[in-house]
C-alpha cells in the first residue's frame, strides 16, 4: 500500500499539522505491534440529548440521557484531536473494551477519546421502559443517531474548551457505516472517518443477496473443502429426519430441551445452526475473545476440526454449534427459542432489548435481505426477500421498509465526491464484500487486511495478530520514520 498523504487534513487555523501527523493508515496499525499498550480508564457520563431532532411539535421538546465514555488521559488539552467512536447496536462498554486500537492511537497523538452510545441501545433509552413500544420506537433512525452525535460533539467541544480540536470518527460494522455517514452529513463537524468492516453497499440494497452466506462458507472452505462438505452433509441429514418428522431423533441428536414439533421449529433450528457459523466466521480472530459471545482462538479452524472429528455428522454439527452457544459447557440442553431469535436480519439480531432495536432498524432503513441456498453456500435454502421482509415488518412493527432509502440518503456507491474516509476490511470477514474494497480517490482509501476478521483493526494490540499484517506494518513504520 502506498503512503496516504494529507488524509484528514484540516485548515491550518484549526490545526497546524495534518491530523494524525499525516500518518498512513497502515502505520496506525503498526502501533498495535510496537509495545504501545494502554489502559484508557474511561469515565462513564450522560449527555442530555434531544429525543426528536426533526419535529418540534410532537416529542421534539423531550430529552433523554445518552451515555458516553470519555478519557482525557492522553489528551493535549485544547490542541490534540478528538477521537469519537460512533456507537452501534449494543452496550457502549462492549465496543470500548474491544476497540483498544483507538486508545493506543490516542496515546501516540495526544487525543481525547469519546465512545458514544447509540440511542435505543444499552442504557440510552429515550423513553425508558416504553422505548420499544409503538410509536415511541419510531425515533430510532440513522438520521436521529447521527444528529445525536453531531449535537454531542459540538456541545462537548464547547464544554471542554476544545473548539479548535479536529474530530476524527471511528466505527466498526454498523458503527463504521455511521462514521461514513457522519463525514458525509456533517463535514463541518467531522474532519475524517475510519470505517472498519462497514457494509455500506450491501445494507443499501446494492450487490448480490447471496454474497454474505457465500462468504461465510468460503471461510470454512478455506480450511478445506471437506469441512464445507461435512457441514452441507450434516444439514442434509437433518433435512431427511425432518421430512420423516423424526422429531425425537432430532431432539436427541441436537440435545434440544424440547422436541421440535413443526416445520417452523425445524426452520428455527436451521437458523440457529447457521447463525453459529456466521458468528464464528465474523469473529475468526487469532486469539480467544469475549465479544458478542466467547470464542476460542481461530474459531473457524476449531469448528472445522470439530466437524471432521468423526463419522457422526449430526453430533459434529451439534458440537460445532456449541462452540458459540455453549462455550462454558454449562448448558445441558439447547433451548431453541431462547438461544436464537429470528428477525429481520438473517445474520442474527442477538438477544434482549438490543435485539428489538436492531430488528426495528432492519425493518426500516437497514436492508439485510440475504439468503442461503445450498448451492453457492453450505447452508439450507432459507430465503429472505423484500416481500418476506415487508410481510414480517408489517406484522411485527407496523412499518413498511424502504429498500432504497440508505442509497438515497447516504449516496450508496456514488461516493466519489466525498473525502477523508478510510474503509478497512479483513479478507476473512463475510461483511467485507458488502463494503468498499477499492480506493475511490486519494482521500477515499480502501485498505484490505490479509488475515483480518470483523473489524480486527479496531482491536487492541495482540502478539497473535496476523504475521502478514505485522510484516507490512513494519515496512510502513520504516517509511514513516524516514526524514
Amino acid at each position: 500500500m502506498r503512503k496516504i498523504i494529507a488524509l484528514f487534513t484540516v485548515t491550518a487555523t484549526l490545526f497546524s499539522v495534518e491530523v494524525l501527523h499525516g500518518l498512513p493508515y497502515s502505520s496506525f496499525q503498526s502501533i498495535k505491534h510496537h509495545g504501545f499498550k494502554t489502559e484508557p480508564q474511561f469515565t462513564e457520563k450522560y449527555f442530555s440529548q434531544t429525543q426528536d431532532h426533526f419535529n418540534f411539535n410532537t416529542m421534539g421538546n423531550g430529552t433523554f440521557n445518552q451515555r458516553y465514555l470519555i478519557t482525557d488521559k492522553y489528551w493535549k488539552k485544547g490542541y490534540g484531536p478528538i477521537f469519537f467512536y460512533t456507537g452501534n447496536e449494543g452496550n457502549i462498554w462492549e465496543f470500548a473494551f474491544n476497540s483498544g486500537f483507538i486508545t493506543e492511537l490516542a496515546a501516540q497523538h495526544s487525543a481525547l477519546v469519546i465512545f458514544a452510545e447509540h440511542r435505543y441501545y444499552g442504557k440510552s433509552l429515550p423513553f425508558d421502559e416504553d422505548s420499544f413500544n409503538i410509536p415511541q420506537i419510531g425515533l430510532l433512525t440513522v438520521e436521529q443517531a447521527l444528529a445525536d452525535y453531531a449535537v454531542m460533539i459540538t456541545e462537548l467541544k464547547q464544554q471542554l474548551a476544545a473548539t479548535d480540536c479536529p474530530v476524527i470518527v471511528f466505527g466498526g460494522s454498523y458503527g463504521g457505516m455511521l462514521s461514513v455517514y457522519m463525514r458525509i452529513k456533517y463535514p463541518n463537524i467531522v474532519a475524517g472517518a475510519l470505517a472498519a468492516s462497514a457494509p455500506i453497499l450491501s445494507t443499501a440494497g446494492l450487490g448480490d443477496s447471496r454474497q454474505f452466506f457465500r462468504d461465510v462458507t468460503a471461510d470454512f472452505e478455506s480450511f478445506g473443502p471437506e469441512c464445507r462438505d461435512a457441514v452441507r452433509g450434516a444439514f442434509h441429514q437433518l433435512k431427511e429426519l425432518a421430512e420423516h418428522q423424526d422429531y425425537r431423533r432430532i431432539q436427541s441428536e441436537f440435545s434440544l430441551c424440547k422436541p421440535p414439533s413443526s416445520a417452523q421449529d425445524i426452520h428455527h433450528l436451521n437458523g440457529l445452526l447457521r447463525n453459529a457459523f456466521t458468528m464464528m466466521a465474523m469473529l475468526d480472530y487469532p486469539y480467544s475473545t469475549h465479544f458478542m459471545g466467547s470464542m476460542p482462538a481461530n474459531p473457524v479452524k476449531v469448528a472445522c476440526e470439530t466437524m471432521l472429528s468423526g463419522s457422526d455428522l449430526l453430533s459434529n454439527l451439534r458440537n460445532t454449534a456449541g462452540i458459540f452457544y455453549n462455550s462454558t459447557g454449562l448448558l445441558t440442553c439447547f433451548d431453541l427459542y431462547n438461544l436464537y431469535l429470528e428477525c429481520a436480519d438473517p445474520t442474527g439480531c442477538g438477544l434482549g432489548f438490543d435485539s428489538l432495536a436492531w430488528d426495528y432498524q432492519a425493518c426500516t432503513e437497514i436492508n439485510l435481505c440475504y439468503e442461503s441456498n445450498n448451492v453457492t453456500d453450505m447452508f439450507p435454502p432459507m430465503a429472505f426477500t423484500e416481500t418476506d421482509r415487508k410481510l414480517y415488518c408489517s406484522k411485527r412493527w407496523a412499518v413498511v421498509p424502504r429498500p432504497d432509502w440508505l442509497k438515497t440518503q447516504f449516496w450508496g456507491d456514488a461516493l466519489s465526491t466525498a473525502s477523508n474516509i478510510i474503509f478497512s476490511n479483513g479478507d476473512l470477514d463475510p461483511w467485507a464484500n458488502g463494503g468498499v474494497r477499492k480506493s475511490l480517490s486519494s482521500s477515499l482509501i480502501a485498505v484490505n487486511i490479509s488475515g483480518g476478521a470483523h473489524h480486527l483493526d479496531l482491536r487492541g494490540s495482540n502478539d497473535a495478530d496476523p504475521v502478514s499484517v505485522q510484516r507490512h506494518e513494519k515496512q510502513h513504520v520504516n517509511q514513516m520514520e524516514r526524514p
